[in-house]
C-alpha cells in the first residue's frame, strides 16, 4: 500500500492497477536481463572451465579414454626433446586457478616418463594452477620400498619426495606394489584398486570350482579379498627370490587338485614367477590355470614365456600400454580402467567420497 500511495494520490483502484502493472513490468525486465546472463555464463560451464585434464606421453590412449568417459577435452601440451636428449614441456592453454589432473604412469622408459611428469607439474605450478593432482596408474620404483640389502636407496620414497617438491598437491594411484608407500607422501593419496574391473570380468565367466592363488606371501591379503568377492577357495604359493628378477617356487599351500586356478598379482614383469607358479599348480593337479594382474610391465622375455606357458588366459588392465608383441599375443586380454579412474577424478574434483568406488 505504501508503494501505491507514492505512485498516485487519485482513486485507489486506479492506483492499485498501476502498481500491479509496474510490478509485472519490473519482473519482466528483471527476467529479461537475467536470461542472457544465464546463457552466457551457466554454472556448469564455469565449473568445467576450472577443471582440466592433461597427459604426458606415457599412455595417451588411457588419458583420452578417461576424457571421453568424462565428456571433456584433453588439455593441450607440447612435449619434445633437445638434441642432447633434454626433455622440454609447455602447457598450451590457460590453467590459472584451475583444478588440474595430470595423467602419467611411470612405465618404460621409466626415467623419461618420470622426468616428463616432474616438468609438467612444475610448468602447471608456475602457470598458477589452483591444485595439481598427479594421476599415476602405474607407480614406478614401487618395488624398491625398503632397504633389503646394505647401501641401497629407498627409491619409492625418493620419487614421492620428488613429486611433492615439484608441486603436486595430491596423488591418485592404482594398485601400489606395497600399500605402505602411501605413507611416503606428504600429500593426500587416493589409492584405487583394479579389483572391481577384474572381479566383474571373471564373475561373468562363471568358472566352476575356482581357487584364487597368491603367487607369494606378500599378495595374500589381495588374493583373500578377491577370493571373498568371487566366493571361491584360496591357495598360496611359497617361493623365494634367487636373483632380482628370478624366483624359485617351493610348494603350494592349499588344495588345487582338479580345480581351476586363478593366479592374482599386481605386476607381471618378466613373467618368470607367473610361469613357474602355473607349472607348480599343474604339477599339483590343477585342471586349468588363468592369471590376472593390474600392471602388464611385460619386460624382457615375458611375452615369449606367456606364449609357451600352460596358462589359458592372462587378463591385465590398461594402466600400461602393451607393446606390439603384447597386442599380438592371443593369451593376453586387456580390460580398461578408464571409467574407474574417471569416476575417481570426478569425485576428487567435486569433493565427494572416493571410497564408493571400492568393492
Amino acid at each position: 500500500m505504501g508503494t501505491a500511495t507514492k505512485a498516485s494520490p487519485v482513486h485507489p483502484a486506479t492506483v492499485a492497477g498501476e502498481g500491479t502493472a509496474t510490478v509485472a513490468q519490473q519482473s519482466e525486465k528483471k527476467s529479461a536481463a537475467a536470461e542472457p546472463k544465464a546463457e552466457r555464463k551457466p554454472t556448469r560451464a564455469r565449473q568445467d572451465d576450472r577443471w582440466k585434464i592433461f597427459s604426458g606421453t606415457a599412455n595417451d590412449a588411457l588419458s583420452k579414454e578417461i576424457c571421453d568417459f568424462l565428456e571433456m577435452p584433453l588439455g593441450q601440451t607440447h612435449i619434445s626433446k633437445f638434441s642432447d636428449g633434454e626433455t622440454y614441456v609447455q602447457i598450451m592453454e590457460n590453467v590459472r586457478g584451475a583444478d588440474v589432473f595430470l595423467v602419467q604412469p611411470t612405465c618404460d622408459p621409466v626415467d623419461l616418463h618420470l622426468m616428463q611428469l616432474l616438468l609438467l607439474i612444475d610448468a602447471l605450478k608456475r602457470a598458477s594452477a589452483r591444485r595439481i593432482t598427479v594421476v599415476i596408474p602405474y607407480f614406478g620404483y614401487a618395488r624398491q620400498d625398503r632397504k633389503d640389502k646394505p647401501r641401497v636407496p629407498i627409491s619409492s620414497k625418493l620419487v614421492a619426495d620428488l613429486l611433492t617438491t615439484a608441486g603436486a598437491d595430491r596423488a591418485l594411484v592404482v594398485d601400489l606394489h606395497a600399500p605402505q608407500i602411501q605413507g611416503f607422501f606428504n600429500i593426500p593419496v587416493d589409492h584405487l584398486f583394479a579389483s572391481p574391473v577384474l572381479v566383474d570380468y571373471f564373475r561373468k565367466k562363471q568358472i566352476p570350482d575356482l581357487t584364487v592363488v597368491s603367487p607369494d606371501a606378500g599378495g595374500v591379503e589381495r588374493a583373500r579379498f578377491f577370493a571373498k568377492k568371487m566366493d571361491s577357495a584360496l591357495a598360496i604359493v611359497d617361493k623365494r627370490r634367487v636373483q632380482m628378477d628370478e624366483t624359485e617356487v617351493m610348494h603350494v599351500i592349499g588344495d588345487v587338485k582338479g580345480r581351476t586356478c586363478l593366479i592374482l598379482d599386481d605386476i607381471i614383469d618378466t613373467a618368470g614367477t607367473l610361469v613357474k607358479t602355473c607349472q607348480a599348480l599343474k604339477d599339483e593337479g590343477a585342471k586349468e590355470v588363468y592369471a590376472c594382474a593390474t600392471h602388464p610391465v611385460l619386460s624382457g622375455p615375458a611375452i615369449e614365456r606367456l606364449s609357451k606357458s600352460g596358462l589359458c588366459e592372462v587378463v591385465v588392465t590398461n594402466t600400461i600400454p602393451l607393446t606390439e608383441a603384447g597386442r599380438r599375443e592371443p593369451k593376453i586380454k586387456v580390460l580398461s580402467i578408464a571409467g574407474l579412474i574417471g569416476r575417481a577424478i570426478q569425485s576428487i574434483h567435486e569433493e565427494t567420497s572416493v571410497s564408493r568406488l571400492f568393492l
